[in-house]
């Protein structure tokens, strides 16, 4: 058996036993399994792992740094030409990098402010004029939901406001938010949190209903209280593995 044939293996027996996961977490709290979708976090692992992924029949994918996700996307439509393949931005971005992130990403799920959102917007729009993608970005607003100094996404209160900018410009769409459990809470306490505050922001943009939450570890507190998309990384690919950008 080739090394790659042995990582396919490998790779399928982890997505069944997460699909096992989602499937009960589902069904503990009502809901269709479809209702929630998997998103691959294949920071830190190649594009060959990608590919093997793709082969297996995901189609959504996340990187948090612009530096290494931008000549894996490129790598991954060279190994897989005909795949389907949709990509997110999931970590802190910097305003400098907006113009590389809107060359690359259909998703960015970590817009917590206004001058990051006018930089993607700006970035999105010479894009498109360029030829460089062909349609608007797909954005959701990350909350911090312990208001740590340092830590990525916005607060509660700060929600609103950024959502209608972002609704109101034509180059980024509005799709909802994203959070990460505090490491000091109760991932059910967050995800309630972040529940209650899905449900404001969709009474004013009700095409605003995805909320991404839930990780490896808590993913079944998170489908419990609402989440549409789980990020997957350790559970799914294994353990880190360090590759250069």
């Amino acid at each position: 058996m080739s090394e790659d044939d042995e990582r396919r293996a490998e790779l399928a027996e982890s997505l069944s036993s997460i699909r096992q996961r989602l499937a009960a977490a589902c069904a503990a709290a009502g809901r269709p399994v479809a209702d929630v979708q998997l998103l691959a976090v294949t920071k830190t692992f190649p594009a060959r792992d990608v590919a093997l992924l793709a082969d297996l029949g995901l189609v959504s994918f996340a990187e948090n740094r612009e530096q290494e996700a931008r000549p894996k996307v490129a790598e991954l439509a060279a190994l897989r030409p005909a795949a389907e393949a949709r990509w997110h931005m999931v970590g802190q971005l910097q305003r400098n990098k907006a113009r590389s992130v809107a060359r690359w990403a259909d998703v960015v799920e970590s817009a917590d402010s206004p001058r990051l959102v006018e930089a993607l917007a700006g970035a999105v729009r010479n894009a498109l004029d360029a030829g460089e993608r062909t349609r608007p970005l797909e954005v959701l607003v990350q909350v911090n939901l312990d208001e740590a100094a340092g830590r990525g996404g916005c607060s509660a209160a700060e929600v609103p406001a950024l959502a209608a900018d972002i609704a109101a410009r034509d180059e980024l769409r509005l799709r909802g938010v994203m959070a990460v459990a505090p490491q000091n809470t109760a991932p059910d306490v967050a995800f309630d949190t972040l529940s209650a505050i899905s449900a404001r922001l969709r009474r004013d943009h009700p095409e605003a209903g995805e909320i991404s939450a839930g990780m490896s570890g808590d993913l079944e507190s998170a489908v419990a209280h609402g989440s549409t998309r789980v990020r997957v990384g350790t559970a799914l690919l294994g353990g880190r593995r360090l590759i250069s950008p």
